[in-house]
């Protein structure tokens, strides 16, 4: 299979990140899987060749460098970051919420997307050929909140904004980067939300879902472009979800 490049993908552990670092390595990226247990990173490689496991913690500014640095030694060059990594963090309404919570979330659904994106940035301007392309998940609730949701729904906000910034630095680098907003997904983080989901009504409901081998192939075409052309957002939902409706 033809090289296709090297990938860096977070949260490759489960969910969409493991469709997406699957379908990548199918294609023929050589891929570095980042998460916090080496275990599930091994079972998303699998038996598929051109996977690098390496355990990091990404909203830790020093490990993140050990993990760029690993594949600038491994492999020399970054092509494509997925900064997927991400969590729900503890729920709670702005009254009630912990700050302790508030911090956690942003030090990794925030701070971990700006530092994988500020090394990843680093590499591909510095690299010969330069450039290369990073795609952040932001999530449905970049665009409307859930109830009880303020922390991740203000991280996922603030991805748009480190989206857009990123993008616009990395025009003289031959840097590229976009945004995919995904909406009620099939795994295991939104396993809930097909049995009951709170609703701004106050009432709970399931919701539909649909299967996240379709995040991956969206993914792979914005990851497929020539770095002249860019996604810049995409959002990917069940088709029946309460998001155009919801509140």
């Amino acid at each position: 299979m033809d090289d296709r490049g090297i990938a860096v993908v977070t949260g490759a552990g489960s969910g969409i990140g493991r469709e997406i670092s699957r379908a990548l390595l199918d294609e023929g990226y050589r891929v570095t899987l980042v998460g916090r247990r080496e275990r599930p990173l091994r079972d998303t490689a699998g038996q598929r060749s051109g996977a690098l496991v390496l355990p990091g913690d990404v909203g830790d500014p020093r490990s993140v460098g050990e993990v760029f640095d690993a594949v600038r030694d491994r492999w020399g060059r970054v092509d494509l970051l997925v900064n997927n990594a991400g969590s729900f963090g503890a729920p709670g309404s702005v009254g009630d919420l912990d700050a302790a919570d508030w911090d956690e979330v942003v030090r990794v659904n925030l701070t971990g997307a700006f530092l994988c994106a500020q090394q990843a940035f680093r590499t591909m301007r510095d690299q010969e050929p330069r450039g290369g392309r990073i795609i952040n998940n932001g999530s449905i609730s970049a665009h409307s909140p859930r109830p009880g949701t303020v922390g991740y729904t203000a991280t996922k906000h603030a991805i748009s904004g480190l989206t857009k910034s990123v993008a616009l630095d990395g025009r003289a680098h031959d840097i590229a980067c976009g945004q995919i907003d995904i909406g009620n997904a099939a795994t295991e983080m939104t396993s809930g939300i097909a049995t009951g989901a709170p609703q701004a009504d106050g009432t709970v409901r399931p919701e539909p879902t649909f299967d996240a081998r379709h995040v991956a192939e969206a993914v792979l075409y914005m990851a497929g472009l020539p770095l002249s052309a860019t996604v810049q957002s995409m959002t990917v939902t069940a088709t029946a979800m309460p998001f155009l409706g919801r509140g």
